[in-house]
């Protein structure tokens, strides 16, 4: 009975790594909206039952409020392709959100590259 409850987080965390991956290629390959450009999927959220997912991208050039209204419009077809990819009961509802993660990490780079330039030309 135990290994049973300690796998099925893996489990969870397995079908949204499959849905991360399958997502980025269907995207990629077969989605023909303009306003969806250079899409990364960073990482997806399965609830427990599998009926709906948060789906966090990042682009690399682009409007993300276009880019999200795009993925939106695309959720029931992005959806009906994991379908037939997945070998799970419920395909759960795709719910797109920007992730402003690698923004946040320029400007933290950018501002301690500024912070240590700053102090060698004090001690100096």
């Amino acid at each position: 009975m135990a290994r049973k409850s300690s796998s099925t987080p893996n489990r969870g965390f397995r079908v949204a790594d499959q849905i991360q991956r399958d997502l980025a290629e269907l995207i990629a390959r077969e989605l023909k909206d303009r306003r969806v450009g250079m899409v990364t999927i960073n990482a997806v959220e399965v609830t427990p039952d599998y009926a709906h997912a948060k789906v966090f991208f990042s682009l690399l050039t682009g409007d993300p409020v276009e880019t999200q209204a795009g993925l939106d419009a695309a959720a029931g077809f992005l959806r009906s392709g994991l379908f037939k990819r997945l070998h799970i009961h419920t395909v759960p509802t795709l719910h797109f959100v920007f992730d402003r993660t690698t923004e946040r990490a320029s400007d933290m780079n950018a501002l301690i590259s500024k912070a240590v330039a700053s102090r060698s030309k004090d001690e100096e």
